[in-house]
């Protein structure tokens, strides 16, 4: 029996959910999301050029490591869009190849628009007809969390995902996120967004597709907004750990009664125990051995 994460299939009319198959992967790899961000700093102490030839080795060393090995991978878009067409082809390509390696690949891209501009970011990473789509993307609801209705919508139909940025630890973050609107903060009103439409899933007992970003270093503040995290059903997809500062123990704070649905991600933490292969396949599988704790 194989022991790969079954993908969605686009072909398929009710495709397993992304909650389902993330579920899944959590539980048999450990809750440890492994980013790819070529960033130059990281590109170079690799001991790689800073040019599409390093890009790629250093895409294709991750693939090799983390494919197979960990619940998830989230490839930054921005560092593969800075090259280009030629980069974006390099992404495809690393998105396809983790897919086919059985990984989940969460694509880091937080789109967010309206109308028709959503429509069409939806149709590029999660229709039907999308080219090498992964199975979730980052979205951001500052324009209201109705406004991507189109990508949860579309999400749901073809068995993919969103994760929906809530509370971030950048400085800036808390301005608009801690926000008050009709006696509920502006990641209130996201949680409840979320809360909503992964109700159905609840009733039938699954993981929800629809997660939300919330940083692993945000200290109290989710008890300070009183945000129902455990109410959510979905993942909480919680960057920062590791050189950010994110720990276990801050992952316990943060999250309380939710922890076991969170999916820990880490990028520098692993990533700098590249070039080789095996060292960075080591470094993934001890941080997720790690995590383990968090699912109870």
């Amino acid at each position: 029996m194989s022991d790969r994460i079954p993908a969605a299939d686009p072909g398929v009319l009710s495709p397993p959910s992304l909650g389902v198959r993330l579920a899944a992967a959590m539980q048999r790899f450990g809750p440890l999301c492994a980013g790819i961000d070529p960033h130059p700093g990281l590109v170079h102490s690799w001991g790689l050029s800073y040019d599409l030839r390093g890009l790629e080795h250093f895409a294709m060393t991750c693939v090799e490591a983390f494919g197979g090995r960990v619940a998830a991978v989230k490839p930054q878009s921005a560092f593969f869009e800075v090259f280009g067409s030629a980069g974006v082809a390099i992404l495809e390509r690393t998105v396809a190849a983790l897919r086919e390696a059985g990984t989940l690949v969460i694509l880091d891209v937080k789109r967010g628009d309206i109308g028709t501009t959503m429509d069409a970011y939806a149709e590029a990473f999660l229709g039907k007809d999308a080219v090498d789509p992964p199975d979730a993307i980052t979205v951001s609801p500052y324009l209201g969390y109705g406004s991507l209705r189109p990508a949860i919508d579309l999400a749901h139909a073809t068995g993919r995902g969103v994760f929906v940025l809530a509370l971030t630890s950048n400085p800036e973050g808390p301005a608009v996120q801690h926000a008050r609107l009709h006696g509920l903060s502006v990641a209130g009103h996201v949680v409840a967004g979320a809360t909503a439409d992964n109700a159905a899933a609840a009733a039938a007992g699954e993981l929800g597709s629809v997660g939300l970003v919330v940083g692993a270093t945000v200290g109290d503040a989710v008890a300070e907004l009183g945000l129902d995290l455990p109410g959510v059903n979905g993942a909480f997809l919680a960057p920062g750990v590791g050189a950010q500062g994110g720990t276990v123990e801050s992952l316990r704070r943060v999250f309380g009664a939710a922890l076991p649905r969170v999916l820990a991600s880490s990028s520098r933490e692993v990533l700098q125990a590249g070039p080789d292969v095996t060292q960075l396949a080591r470094r993934a599988q001890a941080v997720a051995d790690e995590l383990r704790s968090l699912q109870g």
